[in-house]
């Protein structure tokens, strides 16, 4: 939930549910309003993120099951200003409302350069969105590019390959592995194809802690080699995937990564491993070495976007705006 001041997105709360618990989205909504006394009259408007391709307002998630319908969610929610957006278009209406210290900086490229972005962010799953530069601001654009089919670069990666098409009775997207499945599926690679070693205490951590926090924790403390490896290897998968994104978007005013992995491994993503992969694109390498590179660092950036977007979606609508408002009472307090 958010307000605004003076302008800008204010956090006033936030909830986390398991979804597996609920039967609907609408139910989630009510407990959260409910558990801050907020009634559903005080709500301006509403958006949320959602994984998978909307249409028309509806979409049916593919890990929930879910189905969301914009119009049926409006009415029995009772908030007026309603909407569905993909997960990463919500991310991407949340990088304008991020401030320099909620972004790291991995590559400054061409600074001066403005035209389309894109957006990256292995998490969960992979997602990928393009921010259309229209003239005057970035125009999120939803993508399913994280789905699209995982393209091998050298022999361990082609052996890769073949493991996880035995694995997985067929083909291989990048989602497999550039996210979290992903990482763990580079992981097990190593240990049961390549042979690098799991001792018993190792797998017992991974057993029972997170197991890409195992690996991240002692990849990146390079205190053991199959943990180090299925970093590195998912580190510079993901900067070629970046390094893709980038290509097809022709994304000169810079790529970015989001989800919840990079923030947890930027020693990692600073090391050159990510940069080396981004940038090796052959002749057009000087197109990819003049693109900006950031990471994310705000969790609720998705959050921040999706508000940012139900506010400006209703002004068009209603013909008023919360945000504009904010800045009036901010200079008639001045």
């Amino acid at each position: 939930m958010y307000d605004f001041a003076g302008g800008k997105l204010a956090h006033v709360r936030d909830e986390k549910f398991p979804a597996q618990k609920y039967d609907n989205l609408e139910s989630v909504v009510k407990e959260f309003l409910a558990a801050g006394n907020t009634p559903a009259s005080d709500i301006t408007a509403a958006c949320f993120g959602v994984p998978g391709p909307v249409r028309d307002g509806r979409l049916k998630l593919t890990n929930l099951p879910w189905d969301l319908d914009s119009r049926q969610l409006s009415r029995d929610l009772g908030i007026e200003h309603l909407f569905l957006i993909n997960d990463l278009e919500a991310n991407g209406y949340g990088i304008p409302e991020l401030t320099a210290d909620q972004v790291y900086t991995l590559s400054e490229g061409d600074k001066a350069a403005v035209g389309n972005r894109a957006l990256i962010s292995a998490g969960t799953g992979l997602g990928e969105a393009i921010l259309a530069w229209n003239g005057k601001v970035h125009v999120p654009m939803a993508s399913e590019g994280g789905h699209a089919d995982f393209a091998a670069r050298h022999e361990t990666e082609i052996d890769l390959l073949r493991y996880l098409q035995g694995e997985l009775k067929g083909r291989v997207s990048w989602e497999r592995v550039v996210s979290g499945i992903g990482l763990k599926n580079v992981y097990a690679f190593l240990r049961d194809e390549k042979g690098l070693q799991e001792e018993p205490w190792l797998a017992e951590r991974m057993k029972n802690e997170d197991p890409n926090a195992v690996i991240g924790e002692l990849g990146e403390a390079g205190e053991h080699e199959l943990c180090t490896r299925a970093l590195d290897m998912f580190v510079s998968a993901y900067g070629a995937e970046a390094g893709n994104t980038g290509l097809k978007v022709l994304a000169v005013g810079g790529v970015y990564l989001g989800g919840g992995i990079a923030p947890k491994i930027l020693k990692k993503l600073a090391d050159g491993t990510f940069m080396k992969a981004f940038t090796d694109k052959g002749r057009l390498s000087p197109v990819l070495v003049a693109m900006p590179v950031k990471v994310i660092l705000e969790s609720r950036a998705a959050l921040m976007g999706a508000a940012a977007y139900a506010e400006a979606r209703a002004a068009e609508i209603s013909g008023r705006s919360d945000r504009a408002a904010s800045i009036q009472t901010a200079d008639t307090v001045r």
